[in-house]
Protein backbone atom coordinates (compact mmCIF):
# COMPACT_ATOMS: atom_id res chain seq x y z
CA UNK A 1 0.00 0.00 0.00
CA UNK A 2 1.12 3.73 -1.03
CA UNK A 3 1.81 6.48 0.89
CA UNK A 4 2.35 8.65 -2.16
CA UNK A 5 1.88 12.14 -2.57
CA UNK A 6 1.36 12.37 1.52
CA UNK A 7 2.43 14.33 3.72
CA UNK A 8 3.60 12.89 7.08
CA UNK A 9 5.09 14.35 10.53
CA UNK A 10 6.60 12.15 13.11
CA UNK A 11 7.91 13.45 16.59
CA UNK A 12 10.83 11.49 17.69
CA UNK A 13 13.34 10.85 20.59
CA UNK A 14 13.42 12.32 23.83
CA UNK A 15 13.11 15.64 25.28
CA UNK A 16 15.67 17.39 28.09
CA UNK A 17 13.62 19.66 30.63
CA UNK A 18 17.02 21.11 32.37
CA UNK A 19 17.12 22.02 35.80
CA UNK A 20 20.08 24.69 35.02
CA UNK A 21 22.64 25.71 32.65
CA UNK A 22 24.45 21.86 33.00
CA UNK A 23 21.84 19.39 34.22
CA UNK A 24 18.56 18.08 32.94
CA UNK A 25 15.32 15.98 32.83
CA UNK A 26 15.26 13.01 30.08
CA UNK A 27 14.58 9.74 29.32
CA UNK A 28 16.40 6.59 27.53
CA UNK A 29 14.16 7.00 24.42
CA UNK A 30 17.29 6.76 21.56
CA UNK A 31 14.79 7.74 18.73
CA UNK A 32 15.11 5.06 17.00
CA UNK A 33 11.81 3.90 16.38
CA UNK A 34 10.87 7.27 15.16
CA UNK A 35 13.15 7.18 12.78
CA UNK A 36 12.12 3.64 11.74
CA UNK A 37 8.87 4.95 11.11
CA UNK A 38 10.11 7.57 9.02
CA UNK A 39 12.03 4.95 6.53
CA UNK A 40 9.05 3.29 6.59
CA UNK A 41 6.69 6.17 5.48
CA UNK A 42 9.19 7.24 3.25
CA UNK A 43 9.47 3.98 1.42
CA UNK A 44 5.92 3.75 0.91
CA UNK A 45 6.18 7.37 -0.99
CA UNK A 46 5.33 9.43 1.48
CA UNK A 47 7.16 13.27 1.97
CA UNK A 48 8.24 12.40 5.61
CA UNK A 49 9.46 15.19 8.46
CA UNK A 50 10.83 14.08 11.29
CA UNK A 51 10.47 16.87 14.98
CA UNK A 52 13.31 15.16 16.77
CA UNK A 53 14.88 15.45 20.27
CA UNK A 54 18.52 15.21 20.95
CA UNK A 55 19.74 11.99 19.57
CA UNK A 56 23.14 10.14 18.61
CA UNK A 57 21.28 8.39 15.13
CA UNK A 58 21.63 9.30 11.92
CA UNK A 59 18.25 9.67 10.18
CA UNK A 60 17.43 7.89 7.16
CA UNK A 61 17.73 8.98 3.60
CA UNK A 62 15.31 11.53 2.47
CA UNK A 63 13.72 12.84 5.76
CA UNK A 64 13.58 16.39 6.74
CA UNK A 65 14.85 16.71 10.67
CA UNK A 66 13.71 19.33 12.63
CA UNK A 67 15.98 18.99 15.74
CA UNK A 68 14.86 20.11 18.91
CA UNK A 69 15.08 19.89 22.67
CA UNK A 70 12.60 20.79 24.94
CA UNK A 71 8.88 19.66 25.30
CA UNK A 72 8.11 23.00 24.09
CA UNK A 73 9.90 23.90 21.30
CA UNK A 74 9.22 20.00 20.43
CA UNK A 75 5.37 21.63 20.50
CA UNK A 76 5.91 24.49 18.64
CA UNK A 77 7.45 22.94 15.90
CA UNK A 78 4.30 20.34 15.76
CA UNK A 79 1.50 22.75 15.95
CA UNK A 80 3.21 24.74 13.56
CA UNK A 81 3.54 21.93 10.74
CA UNK A 82 0.81 19.73 11.40
CA UNK A 83 -2.23 20.84 9.36
CA UNK A 84 0.25 20.65 6.55
CA UNK A 85 0.56 17.12 6.98
CA UNK A 86 -2.28 13.91 6.13
CA UNK A 87 -0.76 11.70 9.45
CA UNK A 88 0.54 12.97 12.53
CA UNK A 89 2.24 10.21 14.58
CA UNK A 90 3.51 11.19 17.97
CA UNK A 91 6.50 8.41 18.70
CA UNK A 92 8.51 10.87 20.56
CA UNK A 93 9.17 9.98 24.66
CA UNK A 94 8.68 13.57 25.79
CA UNK A 95 9.25 14.41 29.14
CA UNK A 96 5.90 14.60 31.22
CA UNK A 97 6.92 17.13 33.54
CA UNK A 98 9.59 20.22 33.62
CA UNK A 99 10.53 22.47 36.50
CA UNK A 100 8.84 25.50 37.06
CA UNK A 101 11.72 27.04 36.85
CA UNK A 102 15.37 26.69 35.36
CA UNK A 103 18.15 28.29 37.57
CA UNK A 104 20.27 30.68 35.55
CA UNK A 105 23.32 29.28 36.87
CA UNK A 106 24.54 25.85 38.19
CA UNK A 107 22.83 24.72 41.21
CA UNK A 108 26.02 23.99 43.45
CA UNK A 109 26.31 20.81 45.57
CA UNK A 110 25.91 21.76 49.65
CA UNK A 111 24.80 19.73 52.82
CA UNK A 112 20.88 20.29 52.42
CA UNK A 113 18.14 18.56 50.18
CA UNK A 114 17.36 19.73 46.86
CA UNK A 115 13.69 20.32 46.12
CA UNK A 116 12.24 20.97 42.92
CA UNK A 117 9.31 22.17 41.51
CA UNK A 118 7.97 20.09 38.56
CA UNK A 119 5.02 21.26 36.26
CA UNK A 120 3.47 19.21 33.54
CA UNK A 121 4.11 19.83 30.07
CA UNK A 122 1.48 20.32 27.51
CA UNK A 123 0.22 16.68 25.89
CA UNK A 124 1.21 17.69 22.01
CA UNK A 125 -0.40 15.23 20.51
CA UNK A 126 -3.65 15.96 21.83
CA UNK A 127 -2.88 19.22 20.95
CA UNK A 128 -2.17 18.78 17.46
CA UNK A 129 -5.44 16.56 17.27
CA UNK A 130 -7.56 18.78 18.59
CA UNK A 131 -6.62 21.11 15.53
CA UNK A 132 -7.41 18.53 13.13
CA UNK A 133 -8.60 19.37 9.80
CA UNK A 134 -10.90 17.03 7.90
CA UNK A 135 -8.73 13.72 6.75
CA UNK A 136 -5.92 14.24 8.71
CA UNK A 137 -4.97 10.72 10.82
CA UNK A 138 -3.23 10.78 14.09
CA UNK A 139 -1.23 8.39 15.89
CA UNK A 140 0.18 8.61 18.96
CA UNK A 141 2.42 5.96 21.35
CA UNK A 142 1.55 4.51 24.41
CA UNK A 143 4.68 3.63 26.88
CA UNK A 144 3.27 1.96 30.16
CA UNK A 145 4.65 -0.12 33.16
CA UNK A 146 1.10 -1.80 33.69
CA UNK A 147 -1.73 -2.24 31.87
CA UNK A 148 -0.29 -0.76 28.41
CA UNK A 149 -3.77 -2.53 26.49
CA UNK A 150 -5.88 -0.32 29.11
CA UNK A 151 -3.90 2.51 28.70
CA UNK A 152 -3.72 3.15 25.25
CA UNK A 153 -7.69 2.49 24.61
CA UNK A 154 -8.10 5.72 26.99
CA UNK A 155 -5.81 7.49 25.28
CA UNK A 156 -7.38 7.07 22.06
CA UNK A 157 -10.11 8.39 23.26
CA UNK A 158 -9.16 11.12 25.39
CA UNK A 159 -6.46 12.31 22.67
CA UNK A 160 -8.93 12.23 20.13
CA UNK A 161 -6.59 9.82 17.70
CA UNK A 162 -7.46 7.27 15.60
CA UNK A 163 -4.50 4.50 16.43
CA UNK A 164 -2.19 4.19 19.47
CA UNK A 165 0.78 1.67 19.45
CA UNK A 166 0.98 0.53 23.01
CA UNK A 167 4.59 -0.75 24.22
CA UNK A 168 6.98 -0.98 27.27
CA UNK A 169 9.77 0.49 28.77
CA UNK A 170 12.22 -2.34 27.31
CA UNK A 171 11.77 -0.66 23.90
CA UNK A 172 13.64 2.62 24.73
CA UNK A 173 16.96 2.58 24.09
CA UNK A 174 16.93 -0.91 22.68
CA UNK A 175 16.57 -1.89 18.68
CA UNK A 176 13.49 -4.36 19.38
CA UNK A 177 10.32 -3.58 20.33
CA UNK A 178 6.74 -5.25 21.43
CA UNK A 179 3.46 -3.19 20.67
CA UNK A 180 -0.07 -3.83 20.81
CA UNK A 181 -1.81 -1.80 18.02
CA UNK A 182 -4.96 -0.22 19.52
CA UNK A 183 -8.28 1.74 17.43
CA UNK A 184 -11.72 2.47 17.59
CA UNK A 185 -13.35 -1.34 18.01
CA UNK A 186 -10.17 -3.40 17.78
CA UNK A 187 -7.00 -4.51 18.97
CA UNK A 188 -3.88 -5.92 17.34
CA UNK A 189 -1.16 -7.61 19.49
CA UNK A 190 2.11 -7.40 16.94
CA UNK A 191 5.04 -10.14 17.81
CA UNK A 192 8.24 -8.58 19.20
CA UNK A 193 10.80 -8.01 16.71
CA UNK A 194 12.91 -5.08 15.27
CA UNK A 195 11.69 -1.78 15.17
CA UNK A 196 12.14 -1.60 11.39
CA UNK A 197 9.99 -4.86 11.22
CA UNK A 198 7.57 -2.93 13.30
CA UNK A 199 7.30 0.09 12.10
CA UNK A 200 6.24 -1.27 8.70
CA UNK A 201 3.62 -2.75 10.01
CA UNK A 202 2.69 0.23 11.88
CA UNK A 203 2.72 2.28 8.71
CA UNK A 204 1.03 -0.37 6.52
CA UNK A 205 -1.99 0.13 8.68
CA UNK A 206 -1.84 3.58 9.14
CA UNK A 207 -2.44 3.59 5.11
CA UNK A 208 -5.01 0.99 5.52
CA UNK A 209 -6.74 3.39 8.09
CA UNK A 210 -6.29 6.09 6.27
CA UNK A 211 -7.80 4.60 2.41
CA UNK A 212 -10.78 3.77 5.23
CA UNK A 213 -11.33 7.54 6.03
CA UNK A 214 -11.42 8.36 2.11
CA UNK A 215 -13.56 5.54 0.94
Amino acid sequence: MSLRGRSVLITSGPTREFLDPVRFLTNASSGAMGFALAAAAREAGAKVTVISGPTNLEPPPGIRVIPVITALEMRRETLRRSRAAAIIIGAAAVSDWRVARTAVHKIKRNNSSLRLTLIPNPDIIKDAAAKRRPGQLFVGFALETRRATEHARGKLARKGLDLVVANGPASLASGRIAATLVAKGWTRRLPPGPKARVAKIVVAEITRLLNEHRA
